[in-house]
Parts: C-alpha cells; sequence; structure tokens
C-alpha cells in the first residue's frame, strides 16, 4: 500500500508531530493507550473492527532508518487474542514544499489468526480506510482544517 498526503504545516512541525505520541494517540483510529518506551520505541492498545472480527491489539513499534526531519522507518506487531495477529512496516518521507509537507509512505503488512481467513480484499480496504482516517485526523490537528477534498 502507498499513499501520498499534502499536510499543511512546515515539515518540522509535521516531523514533531509523527513522534508525539500524544499527537498519535489522538490520530490513530481505535488507539486506547500509547507509550514512549525509548527514543525509538512506543507501545500501544488499539481496538480495530475487521470485517466481523473485533481486536484488541497489544503491539510494539520500533522506529528505524531515522533521517530527521526527513524520513524513518516504521515497524510494528500487534497481537489480537484469539482474532490473530498483525505486522508490518512502512517507510515515511517528509518533503518540503513550500509552506506545506508532502508526506509519502509505502506500506507492507501481514496478517494471521482468524484475521487471515476474512480474506485479502477486506483486509487491504480496511488498510486503506485506517490509514485515510489517520491522515484526515493528522492534518486536523495540525492545521485546525480538514483535508483538501472532504
Amino acid at each position: 500500500m502507498t499513499g501520498s498526503y499534502r499536510i499543511g504545516a512546515p515539515r518540522e512541525a509535521v516531523w514533531a508531530a509523527l513522534n508525539d505520541v500524544d499527537v498519535l494517540k489522538l490520530c490513530i483510529p481505535g488507539c486506547e493507550e500509547i507509550e514512549q518506551t525509548s527514543p525509538n520505541t512506543m507501545t500501544a492498545k488499539v481496538v480495530q473492527k475487521i470485517g466481523p472480527v473485533k481486536a484488541k491489539f497489544d503491539g510494539a513499534i520500533e522506529l528505524l532508518n531515522i533521517e530527521a526531519p526527513a524520513s524513518y522507518t516504521i515497524q510494528g506487531e500487534g497481537q489480537g487474542g484469539v482474532a490473530g495477529f498483525a505486522k508490518g512496516a512502512a517507510d515515511v518521507v517528509l518533503t518540503e514544499d513550500g509552506d506545506e509537507t508532502v508526506l509519502e509512505f509505502m506500506a507492507k503488512a501481514q496478517v494471521g489468526g482468524k484475521l487471515a481467513r476474512l480474506g485479502s480484499r477486506l483486509i487491504d480496504a480496511t488498510a486503506k480506510k485506517l490509514a485515510t482516517k489517520f491522515f484526515d485526523n493528522f492534518h486536523n490537528h495540525l492545521t485546525g482544517t480538514d483535508p483538501p477534498g472532504d
């Protein structure tokens, strides 16, 4: 999955927000808790409904290949009990464009357990919906406005 989002804020502000657990908690759909455990790691609890399966994921997140404030790789894994597991990684690149920032990402994910039986179309559609919701929330938080196109 790939995506590109234009955010009406300077790159340094976008970078700072992407690394702020309080901002992430507000923007990640279903996030109940997120905690910084070291400069490059976090833990989180997120509740998601994917098709007929609702699960509470306990996850670990690690930031790798950090080139502040331009790019990093975010890698995570979550256990959802009987629902199964999800793990994945995303390369995130921030590019300055005047007073705005273009955020591009390329992500890949893997699921197991009951989630894997739901089918790749449903998983892909849910992942895209969650990514769009996160970036809409993130844009709104940084700018106080709705993202373009809404």
